[in-house]
């Protein structure tokens, strides 16, 4: 099965919820949607590193991937405050996330940064996820584009096509994040996820490069949900503060898998007629 025929879905709390509201949340959404199909949809959770242990027991693998927020590149070392990949391999996380947007703009980690996180993550068996994003100048500029590739070509540099296929990418435009976010429409997250994908292809070749799944994060929303979904280059959604409460992230589920299904059975046909 390509990773494309499912859905991507998941969210990152951020600095929010203690261990017993993340338990609560993930005790709640694993039983909200043990009915729905994993190989339909990867739901996967990414909560603060203080609550991971606990959150590994809350909710079953085989339901909702568990992953952090964020990880050295060293395996050890004079790194104070800092989570080594053997520290998270011990908790047991499927996924690590590189190069948030607040990562790379508040703390001041670079592409070669993020870029040697990468590999430590697939050297030691995790799924990257990695972020990537223009920021509101870069846009005005015309240069988000170029933005975009910089970002890949560097935070992807050091993997070979075969690691690659254990990558994933998230598209978060820098401008369309946190509480005073503009939400990018459903046309412009679509261009730049083609964009993405061609970059891809071009450094993996069509058929690994193109199995990529890019999510697109950004001020999600309910509403906007449903018109990002069906949009031909956009495999899933990265999805703030709509999805921190398990009925609502239940109710977005429940929305966008029947659109997402209709939009890869439509690819069928018309590969295929």
């Amino acid at each position: 099965m390509k990773r494309l025929d499912k859905i991507y879905l998941g969210t990152n709390t951020k600095m929010y919820k203690t261990i017993k509201d993340t338990v609560e949340f993930l005790e709640k959404l694993a039983g909200l949607t043990a009915d729905i199909d994993r190989n339909l949809m990867e739901l996967f959770v990414i909560p603060s590193f203080t609550t991971l242990y606990h959150a590994k027991k809350a909710a079953p693998e085989r339901l909702i991937k568990l992953g952090a927020q964020n990880m050295c590149w060293e395996d050890e070392g004079q790194f104070t405050g800092e989570i080594s990949p053997i520290m998270l391999k011990e908790i047991g996380v499927n996924i690590i996330e590189i190069g948030h947007s607040e990562r790379r703009h508040v703390m001041g980690e670079t592409d070669e940064i993020e870029k040697k996180k990468v590999s430590a993550a697939l050297r030691h068996g995790f799924i990257p996820l990695l972020c990537i994003g223009e920021t509101m100048e870069q846009k005005n500029y015309g240069i988000s584009d170029e933005i975009l590739r910089i970002q890949l070509k560097i935070g992807l540099s050091e993997i070979t096509a075969d690691q690659a296929k254990n990558v994933w990418i998230a598209y978060e435009p820098v401008w369309a994040i946190g509480v005073n976010g503009i939400p990018a429409d459903e046309g412009y997250a679509n261009e730049k996820h083609g964009v993405i994908k061609d970059t891809l292809i071009s450094m993996f070749g069509r058929e690994i490069g193109g199995d990529i799944p890019v999510l697109y994060g950004g001020s999600v929303n309910p509403q906007n949900a449903l018109k990002l979904i069906k949009e031909e280059n956009i495999d899933g959604l990265f999805i703030g503060r709509s999805a921190w409460q398990a009925e609502n992230f239940n109710g977005i589920i429940r929305s966008v898998l029947p659109l997402f299904m209709e939009k890869k059975k439509r690819e069928g046909v018309e590969k295929h007629g």
